[in-house]
């Protein structure tokens, strides 16, 4: 499942509170973050559940929106997605890019070295 920036901001909300929120504290930090209105953020929440990313509770007053896929599951996508677009399937192709552009901090070449030594590459 794939998202649009706003749509992935809508979803970090519902993933940074537990998974789950009412529309009046997700309006409120998204009118802070972003500067929407109510009626951005319901429009959005909605859009979400016809994806199949949000359900909401209607039994619940006020309704409760609850984040229906994983952040781990979206950002899995969002890599197979850059992969298969941008590297034709590479994942070789997009850590050679990142460290031949200087992209990976000292730490994440040190990690990245580290993960590669205990898979024995």
């Amino acid at each position: 499942m794939t998202f649009t920036d706003n749509e992935w901001a809508v979803m970090e909300i519902l993933w940074g509170a537990g998974g789950s929120c009412e529309l009046g504290p997700a309006a409120d930090a998204l009118r802070e973050a972003k500067g929407w209105s109510r009626t951005t953020v319901h429009t959005y929440l909605t859009r979400l559940e016809k994806k199949g990313a949000v359900s909401i509770d209607r039994a619940a007053a006020p309704h409760r929106y609850r984040a229906a896929v994983t952040r781990e599951e979206c950002a899995a996508t969002q890599r197979r997605s850059l992969l298969d677009r941008a590297y034709h399937g590479s994942a070789g192709a997009l850590v050679s890019a990142f460290v031949r552009d200087g992209s990976l901090s000292a730490e994440e070449r040190a990690e990245l070295r580290r993960l590669l030594d205990e898979m024995e590459v």
